[in-house]
Parts: structure tokens; sequence; C-alpha cells
């Protein structure tokens, strides 16, 4: 860690972070999560516990003339039994809102997750230090977007300038909520995650309540979502519920509509966009759940397989295109007497066509290239005139 003379430490504080809802105290620092408290405390799953501390969309904003920074941070780091490494997580520097550069802390913590046998075991490390330097020697704003994919305990900030909170913005606020997909799972990096890119060419300030695999219609997740200021709001429903082979038809609609009464309760007239499913080939007409094939790993790839017979569909077995069906029946009914309710195929993000071009490389996933062509899509569809946000899109971000 550097201790010259000439650098200004800073605690990070939750005045210096957006896109948390939370931020809890440790012993060395500060852990942002995308869940508040009395949810966290409502949950015991560990995959969605795993999830909603990985800070996707959440940076550290401030103004400075420093032309060189340091962050010391804990990262917890995912390694999978079986399955090649992955990289560092990655921090995006932006600055006056154009990308700066990147880097990762080495590092941290380490979770062992064996997908066959459902164990994960942690191993303790040390903090590492992040920097950038050679930045611009002028007034600019400031903004480090933390690894949407590693769990990130912020410990200190070093500047070789005083710092100073930035300025509260008035863009208006997108508030989203969906699966791995929309957490930004094999993206290239947190500000090229699909909510992030539609975010930034929109012009709206992203919190970002994708959670890897725990879109599943939790209560406390819809009061997450309920009690959270926004000028809008979006949520993708349905691939995780198939996943986990959670419910049944008979389930699913109820379960959607107390969900959306649920964020109705807090956000009566907020413009609401339901969004089903991106193409799935695996899961387009078979039900879940999803299971990991190995067949390929000698070659250092990991795909997804469903476990579901499609015969099973009579029995009220779920399927993207069941849930599509019915996620645009319930948006038909309810609309009826909610002029601000919407619907978005999400065939229209992502699609065949598209599959032909950009495949999903584990036959879940999109890759950095379709992650990329699904926020230029939703900002189209969305921000756009005539979409569901566009009465309330604030001016795009100027230098």
């Amino acid at each position: 860690m550097h201790t010259d003379h000439h650098w200004t430490t800073t605690p990070v504080t939750a005045e210096l972070l957006r896109g948390a809802l939370d931020v809890e105290r440790t012993e060395r620092g500060v852990l942002p999560h995308r869940l508040p408290a009395k949810a966290r405390a409502q949950n015991t799953d560990g995959q969605l516990a795993m999830a909603e501390s990985q800070p996707s969309g959440v940076r550290l904003v401030f103004r400075t003339r420093a032309t060189a920074i340091e962050l010391d941070a804990l990262p917890t780091k995912r390694a999978y039994v079986g399955v090649p490494a992955r990289p560092d997580g990655l921090y995006d520097l932006l600055v006056d809102g154009r990308p700066a550069g990147s880097g990762s802390v080495p590092g941290g913590h380490t979770l062992t997750i064996d997908m066959t046998e459902g164990t994960a075991e942690r191993t303790p490390g040390e903090p590492g230090t992040l920097r950038f330097d050679e930045l611009p020697d002028s007034m600019k704003d400031v903004e480090i977007w933390l690894p949407h994919n590693e769990t990130t305990e912020l410990l200190t900030l070093r500047t070789d300038a005083p710092l100073e909170p930035a300025a509260p913005t008035d863009r208006t606020v997108w508030l989203h909520h969906g699966s791995s997909i929309s957490h930004g799972s094999d993206a290239a990096s947190p500000t090229t995650t699909w909510p992030a890119l539609a975010a930034s060419l929109g012009g709206v300030e992203l919190i970002n309540l994708g959670l890897s695999g725990s879109a599943l219609l939790d209560p406390f997740t819809a009061r997450a979502l309920r009690d959270t200021p926004a000028d809008f709001i979006s949520v993708k429903l349905g691939i995780n519920v198939v996943n986990a082979d959670l419910m049944r038809l008979r389930a699913f609609a109820p379960a959607v509509h107390g969900f959306l009464d649920t964020i109705r309760e807090g956000h009566p007239d907020t413009p609401l966009l339901v969004v089903s499913p991106i193409l799935c080939p695996i899961h387009e007409d078979t039900p879940g759940p999803s299971a990991p094939d190995f067949s390929d790993i000698g070659e250092g790839r990991l795909r997804f397989t469903a476990m579901g017979d499609p015969a099973e569909r009579a029995g009220g077995k779920l399927t993207l295109g069941v849930i599509r069906d019915e996620l645009a029946r319930i948006v038909r009914q309810r609309s009826a007497d909610d002029p601000h309710l919407h619907y978005l195929d999400g065939r229209d993000l992502y699609g065949t066509a598209d599959n032909a071009e950009l495949p999903l490389p584990d036959a879940l996933h999109p890759d950095a290239a379709a992650h990329r062509r699904i926020g230029e899509r939703f900002a189209a569809r969305a921000f756009s005139a005539g979409g569901a946000f566009a009465d309330r899109t604030a001016r795009p971000r100027t230098a």
C-alpha cells in the first residue's frame, strides 16, 4: 500500500457510492449490497447471497483534480472445480463520462464451487490495490465501476489531490431487475453489461438488480423494488424460474401478479416494463432444470443442458415459450387499468437470427458482443421516441 506523504486518504462511504441499495460497514471498510438488509435477512439461499453482494452497476463517484488514484479492496473471486480459471474481475474508469482505463485487484478471497456436489469452500486471502495514473490535471468527474462478478469489500481510496463527493445527478433513474444475463454474466466488463450500455445510451442513472440465478419472484426482491426511488422500472422475468424448475404454471401467474402488485404499491404511476426471456434454444420448448454439461470441459468449455421432458408441459411445467405467452397475457390484462405498464418480448433483444450469428457460448448466457447488441436494442425500444420510458428520459450526459 502507498504511504507517500503527497497522497490524500479518503475513507470509502455510502456518500461516494451509486447503484447500491445498502452499504455494510465491515472491520476493514465497507461492502456494497444490491439488496437491503431486511431482504438479506429473509434469504436463505447461498446463490442469491453471493449474487446480491457482487456489485453489478455499483460505482464510486467523486470529483477531483488528482492525476493518480489508488483503491485498496478485498475481492472474493470464484473458482469452479473442473473449469478453467476465471480472469480477475475488472474495474472500469470513466473520466467526465468517457472510458479512461480499466484494471483488476490481485489477491483476495477465493470461493471454490463444486457444481457436481453443490458445495462451496472459501479460502481466505489478502487485499490488493488498483491504480490509475496519468489522469488529466484538471477538475473532473470520476467514476470507478466495480467488478460486476466479484464481491468487493472497499477499504481505502487514495488520490494525489483532495476529492469531494460528486454533485447530485439530475438524470432520471432506471431501476432494473433480472437474471444473470442482466447481472452481466459473460460481459467483458462492468460498463459493458447490457443494462450499463443501455443506461449510457439512454442518458440515465442505473440501479441494477440483476441477480444471477435469482430472478425468482421473491417477495423480498419485489419489496426492494417497491421501496427504491426510480423514474422507470423494468423487470426481466422467466429464465431462472425455468433453470431452477421452481414452480408450475398454476403458481407462476399469481406470483407474477403479486410481484407487480408489490412494485405498484410504491410506484403506482411509474412506467413499468415487463420483459420476457431472450431466446434460449435449450429451454424454448423443454422444461428445466438446467444442469452443467461437462462433456467439452477438456477443451475448456462448460455448457448447460435442459433436464426436463417437453411432454411435461402438459402437467404445468414451464418453458420459455409458455412463460412468454403468460407474461404477455398478464400485461394485457393488467394494462386495461394500468396505462403505464408495458411488455417487451425478449426475442426482440436477442432472437433466432442473433443466435445464429452470436450463439450462446454455454447455451445459457450471451457473450460480450451479444451484451452490446441487447443493450443497444433495449435503449432503442425503451428510451427512444415511442418507447416505454420515452417521456421520462433525461438528457444524455455531456462532457
